[in-house]
């Protein structure tokens, strides 16, 4: 009953899409600068590596510059915490677009990281008038609930994910009131395998009954693909193999 009651609330509380009708990359080009948001993470890693592997101009934010490990002409460093507004706003001059892959392993009390870190992205969006945002949630949200199947929605969900998918709902529906041009990525559960380079992406995703997967390397290739590509424009989209 606890689960169910979870699911019901993480699907009415979620925000809902909405129609936008914009220049595709509003002319920036085949070449961007890019603000990555939590870059030594296990999908931030995979977003450095392939938007340097296509020439972009790559910013990786993140708290402990030593642990990403990634050398390349094209790729800035800056040290900082999305919790603290300045650091935040420092690297966001002159960028193009933000890639944000938060996340955090605070599981089992409440906390506002993702939600309040991603207030200070979008504050920092607006003030350095950068425009777009893509942004990785999960499957398991609003009109995704139950799509990572029975495991997830009655036990890992309820039992040891509660508040971060609940901080997930504020931080989607913060994106959503925001303003900017944004695209909400939500994946099945990730690997760590290598990409597959062949993976579905839409509305109605994922399975009830069982867990639908996929790499984080396919999932930064997808959510790459979305910084030029207008045709998830102000959605929050499903991707998994």
């Amino acid at each position: 009953m606890y689960g169910l009651a979870l699911s019901i609330a993480l699907a009415r509380k979620a925000p809902k899409s909405r129609t936008v009708v914009k220049p595709v990359s509003r002319g920036w080009g085949n070449r961007l600068h890019i603000l990555i948001i939590g870059a030594t993470g296990g999908t931030g890693r995979q977003l450095v590596r392939q938007a340097l592997e296509l020439g972009h101009q790559v910013t990786a934010f993140v708290r402990t510059p030593a642990r990403l490990k990634i050398e390349h002409p094209n790729l800035r460093i800056v040290k900082g915490n999305v919790l603290d507004y300045a650091s935040l706003e420092s690297a966001m001059r002159e960028q193009n677009v933000v890639v944000c892959a938060l996340g955090h392993k605070r599981w089992f009390y409440p906390n506002k990281i993702l939600s309040e870190g991603t207030r200070n992205i979008l504050r920092a969006m607006k003030t350095c008038d950068v425009p777009r945002l893509v942004c990785e949630s999960s499957l398991g949200i609003g009109n995704s609930v139950g799509r990572l199947g029975l495991l997830y929605t009655f036990f890992v969900i309820p039992l040891i994910l509660p508040f971060i998918f609940w901080d997930k709902v504020r931080q989607e529906k913060l994106i959503a009131e925001s303003g900017v041009d944004w695209v909400i990525v939500r994946p099945a559960v990730l690997t760590n395998g290598a990409a597959r380079g062949s993976y579905r992406h839409g509305p109605n995703l994922g399975n009830f009954l069982r867990t639908n997967r996929i790499s984080r390397a396919d999932v930064a290739d997808f959510m790459l693909k979305q910084l030029t590509d207008d045709t998830y424009l102000g959605t929050a989209v499903a991707v998994c193999w």
